[in-house]
């Protein structure tokens, strides 16, 4: 891939992801074309609803390249290896722990919770053989799978039911102004990932070769493994677990222009919140003025490029 073709990819994902944007600024059970107070709906619903899509799409699909090249296998990501699973068991044990305390502390409990899981996964991805690489997204949905039950058993025992369901259901409709800022933290994060991508990659050719280049193994595949339980838990308790959008969206970057992280990074997160908006946008007009949730949307979408990406043959030019 030239650097100019590079550009130019970069350059068209940002143009159709503005034009995303505002679409979705425009589409909305209010008409702004009947007049009303056009400032009031797009600060306080509007504006904060897109930002919060864009932010949750490219956050959630770098965390899944990350985990995809810490764990060296494609068919994971984080909503379905346990560490979505774990930040919602985190905000259920807040919850009922500490009731009174404020959302920075519930999601600092979803982070430490995601990152305990996170690494319970990869210790048990490392005790499977290195010539049956398909055992790993295997174990990762059974895993994400029993984290889930718990969830479910732990909120069923203490009536809490309806509750969980916001976690485990992704939707958008009640991000306003003041719910939604602490997505801010997740791109930052996310571009903080960046910065060191070149690192993760590294990290991704396996311990003895890392060391060997002077890698310091155990901090990086720390930080990487802190880097996507910080976003999942920060998307998990303002919006809910949305499948999948870790999953699909590296591995369609990765066919298409290879497994260079830094060289395709942007281009993961652009698509990422591409994906999501365009679902976002899509799960509001399928039943307008009712609103499908985006982890629906993007869950039936998901599955079926999943399905795809199983079947079709990789086809991609040098990064």
């Amino acid at each position: 891939m030239s650097l100019r073709g590079t550009h130019l990819r970069l350059a068209l994902s940002l143009l159709g992801l503005a034009g995303l944007f505002v679409l979705s600024l425009l589409v909305g059970v209010i008409d702004l074309r009947q007049g009303g107070d056009v400032w009031h709906v797009m600060t306080v619903s509007r504006l904060p609803r897109s930002f919060a899509v864009v932010i949750a799409g490219a956050a959630l699909a770098v965390s899944g390249a990350i985990m995809q090249m810490l764990v060296r296998n494609r068919f994971v990501e984080p909503m379905t290896a346990g560490t979505g699973q774990g930040a919602a068991l985190g905000v259920l044990v807040a919850t009922l722990l500490f009731p009174e305390a404020p959302i920075i502390a519930r999601m600092g409990f979803a982070a430490i919770a995601a990152l305990a899981s996170s690494l319970l996964f990869l210790a048990m991805v490392r005790r499977l053989p290195a010539t049956q690489p398909l055992l790993i997204p295997l174990v990762a949905l059974i895993y994400g799978a029993l984290v889930l039950a718990i969830v479910t058993f732990i909120a069923w025992q203490t009536d809490l039911l309806q509750y969980i369901e916001v976690w485990i259901n992704g939707e958008f409709s009640g991000v306003l102004a003041g719910r939604y800022e602490l997505l801010w933290i997740a791109a930052i994060v996310t571009v903080l990932s960046y910065v060191v991508a070149d690192q993760f990659a590294i990290a991704g050719m396996g311990k003895s070769v890392s060391i060997n280049l002077g890698l310091n193994y155990d901090l990086v595949l720390l930080l990487g493994l802190l880097s996507v339980s910080i976003t999942t838990a920060l998307t998990v308790v303002t919006v809910g677990m949305i499948p999948f959008v870790g999953l699909v969206v590296p591995n369609i970057v990765s066919r298409l222009y290879g497994d260079h992280l830094r060289g395709t990074l942007p281009l993961t997160a652009f698509w990422g919140a591409g994906a999501m908006l365009a679902s976002d946008i899509l799960g509001r007009l399928i039943r307008y003025p009712f609103e499908i949730p985006v982890g629906t949307v993007f869950g039936v979408i998901g599955t079926a490029v999943f399905l795809w990406l199983l079947y079709s043959r990789p086809s991609h030019g040098a990064p």
